[in-house]
C-alpha cells in the first residue's frame, strides 16, 4: 500500500525539525509543498535531493489526480506546508479527505498553535484556534464568535493586518491577549501589554513578520 506521510517542519528555526522527519523526507519518492522554493531551503540545509512538486490552495483539480495516479503506482509520498503541520490552516486536509486505500501517516513536530499556547500563560487544557480572520466578508461575525467562546481563542495574523484585527478586538469585548511575532526566528517577540499598549508598541515598530494571537475573555 502506498503511503502519504503528513510531515511537520520548523515553523522558523530550521533546527526544529525531528530526526524522523529527516529520515521521512529523503526516503519518500516525492515532496509535496506549499512552496517549493520554501520547501528547498530546509532541504539543502540539511543535503536533502529528493524532488519536490508545488501543491497549495490554488492547484488544479488535475494536480490532485495527478497525485492520486502516483500513490496508485505505490510511489510514497511527503506532503509539507512552508512552516509547521501540514492541515492546520493549509490545503493539506483536502487532500486526505480524498484519499482511499492509502496509508496516511502523522510525523508530527512544529505547529504555530501549540506553541503560541504553551508560553500564552493562560489555561490551554481547552482552546479554540480559528486561523485567519477573513480580509472582508464575515469579518465581523468571526469577531463577535471569538466573544463567545469561554476558553482561550488563538488566530493568525499577517503583519498586513495585525493593527487592523488588534483594533477591531479592542471593540468586540475585553480581553486579555498575548501577541506573539515571529515564533522562534530571530526577531521573536512576544507582547502582553494591554491591547490598547500593543497597538501603541506595533504603530512605532511598523509591524513585521507573521503574528500568532491569543484571546481570553476576562472573566
Amino acid at each position: 500500500m502506498a503511503r502519504l506521510y503528513i510531515v511537520a517542519t520548523p515553523i522558523g528555526n530550521l533546527k526544529d525539525i525531528t530526526i524522523r522527519a529527516l529520515h521521512i523526507l529523503e526516503e519518500v519518492d516525492l515532496i509535496l509543498c506549499e512552496d517549493t522554493r520554501v520547501t528547498k531551503k530546509l532541504l539543502s540545509r540539511y543535503n536533502i535531493k529528493t524532488s519536490t512538486q508545488s501543491y497549495h490552495q490554488h492547484s488544479k483539480l488535475r494536480k490532485l489526480n495527478y497525485i492520486l495516479s502516483l500513490l496508485k503506482q505505490g510511489k510514497n509520498l511527503a506532503l509539507v506546508s512552508d512552516s509547521g503541520t501540514p492541515g492546520i490552516s493549509d490545503p493539506g486536509n483536502k487532500l486526505i479527505h480524498e484519499l482511499k486505500d492509502v496509508e496516511i501517516i502523522p510525523v508530527p513536530g512544529p505547529s504555530a498553535v501549540t506553541a503560541a499556547a504553551s508560553i500564552s500563560g493562560f489555561p490551554v487544557d481547552k482552546f479554540v484556534f480559528m486561523g485567519f480572520p477573513p480580509h472582508k466578508k464575515g469579518r465581523q461575525k468571526f469577531f463577535k464568535e471569538i466573544s463567545e467562546y469561554k476558553y482561550p481563542v488563538i488566530i493568525y495574523e499577517s503583519p498586513y493586518r495585525i493593527l487592523k484585527t488588534l483594533k477591531e478586538l479592542s471593540k468586540v469585548d475585553d480581553f486579555d491577549i498575548v501577541v506573539e511575532r515571529e515564533l522562534t526566528k530571530k526577531f521573536e517577540t512576544v507582547y502582553r501589554e494591554k491591547i490598547e499598549e500593543i497597538i501603541k508598541q506595533l504603530e512605532k515598530e511598523k509591524p513585521r513578520g507573521e503574528f500568532v494571537i491569543v484571546i481570553k475573555k476576562k472573566s
